[in-house]
């Protein structure tokens, strides 16, 4: 299984990246980001064509699953490199600064991660493929696995108000009073 190695290493390098974010702060490293979520889309390509049944093409659910792919997808984009001050986020040194807690920032402390395995899911239905469904959730408990790091080692060390945010949002599921923050912070745009 290519596809899961892959986004495995995928996932070790956002590892690393966040360890050296934090403590060594070496310069390459700090490219892994990057290359990580090359490694990443590449494998989700890689999954969805080598689990892709032909015959579950023109169906209304996979229409349904389809749609749901793409909403998914915009989303983790919007919420990783435009939801987020990118040049602030991924390229400067990170100590000690200011959490983001804004936006799809105030629904959950990560929300990504909501979109993520939506997006997997849908394409796991997609590809029709039972056997499929180890790489697809594999990659959710990659990522399952990398917030909970980020929650408990990273981000504590790299935000000063991150205890603060912590206490007044849900860490994966929104409550009602995130939801709210989040309806309240995307509504004052529009008036």
């Amino acid at each position: 299984m290519k596809a899961l190695l892959l986004g495995t290493v995928g996932f070790l390098l956002y590892f690393v990246y966040d360890v050296n974010s934090v403590s060594m702060k070496n310069a390459f490293i700090q490219k892994f980001f990057a290359l990580g979520t090359v490694l990443e889309l590449f494998s989700f390509i890689w999954a969805g064509i080598s689990f892709w049944k032909q015959e579950n093409l023109y169906t209304i659910k996979n229409a349904a699953l389809i749609a749901g792919l793409i909403i998914f997808f915009v989303l983790l984009v919007y919420t990783l490199f435009f939801a987020l001050p990118f040049e602030e986020t991924y390229c400067q040194e990170s100590r000690m600064r200011q959490a983001y807690t804004e936006g799809v920032y105030s629904l959950c402390r990560h929300p990504g991660v909501l979109w993520f395995a939506g997006l997997y899911l849908c394409m796991w239905g997609i590809t029709g493929n039972a056997s499929g469904g180890v790489y697809f959730l594999g990659m959710i408990g990659w990522n399952l696995l990398y917030v909970i790091f980020q929650d408990l080692w990273t981000f504590p060390r790299t935000f000063s108000n991150y205890h603060i945010y912590k206490e007044k949002t849900p860490f994966l599921i929104p409550n009602g009073k995130s939801i709210q923050a989040c309806e309240t912070y995307y509504m004052r745009d529009r008036k």
